[in-house]
């Protein structure tokens, strides 16, 4: 599904961020991403749809490297993935219905088919009788549910979230990972970048960690 093969990437202003990462993970499967902060966890997710491009190495996408894929080809890869981030990223000026739609109408669904689509994740995300309010009338864990009903709406093949409980209470943390856990065990992949080690503890799953830029754990 995806590997990353000795991949580097530098800034000019702070050196090299990542230094020859090599991980593969397989379709269907849930990995978490782990280290201090600085360790290169965000740059390594932005790397994956093209927000940030390695300097070196290369990246595979179900078996595509995506390294050559040109800006006009970025939307389209894309649409594969599902991109959770821990400010949220709502759009305030719109409505709950109308920020899990954006995927779908850039995509060019058809209205009815964005409706259903639309309903289906937010009540996936227990958020159904929300739909026409507005972010800000929101919690800080439903607003965060809301980006999570937005990652899933076009049905992506791998999701991608940058510290998604970073901003939540336990409760709610735990919450929002037990709804990943749901979508892993209907064949979703998920990569998730988190600092909290005692949550990703529960779930038992692969963690990979950064330290200082470099892969120093896998398992």
């Amino acid at each position: 599904m995806l590997q990353f093969i000795n991949v580097s990437k530098r800034y000019s202003d702070s050196g090299e961020i990542l230094s020859n990462i090599c991980f593969h993970l397989e379709k269907g499967e849930m990995a978490f991403l782990t280290g201090h902060s600085g360790a290169g966890k965000s740059t390594l997710l932005k790397l994956i749809p093209l927000i940030e491009r390695p300097n070196r190495g290369q990246i595979l996408f179900d078996g595509r490297p995506i390294n050559a894929v040109s800006k006009r080809q970025v939307p389209y890869l894309r649409r594969k993935l599902g991109l959770i981030f821990q400010d949220y990223r709502l759009l305030h000026d719109r409505t709950v219905f109308d920020n899990v739609a954006l995927p779908l109408l850039v995509a060019g669904y058809s209205q009815q088919e964005t409706a259903r689509r639309v309903r289906a994740a937010l009540d996936k995300v227990g958020l159904l009788r929300k739909e026409k309010r507005y972010p800000l009338a929101l919690s800080g864990g439903e607003q965060q549910r809301v980006g999570i009903a937005r990652a899933i709406v076009h049905k992506p093949s791998l999701i991608l979230a940058d510290e998604p409980t970073g901003n939540l209470d336990p409760g709610l943390s735990a919450e929002i990972m037990d709804l990943f856990k749901e979508f892993n065990q209907v064949g979703v992949t998920l990569l998730i970048a988190s600092h909290d080690l005692d949550l990703i503890s529960r779930f038992g799953c692969r963690t990979l960690k950064l330290q200082q830029g470099q892969l120093v754990a896998d398992g």
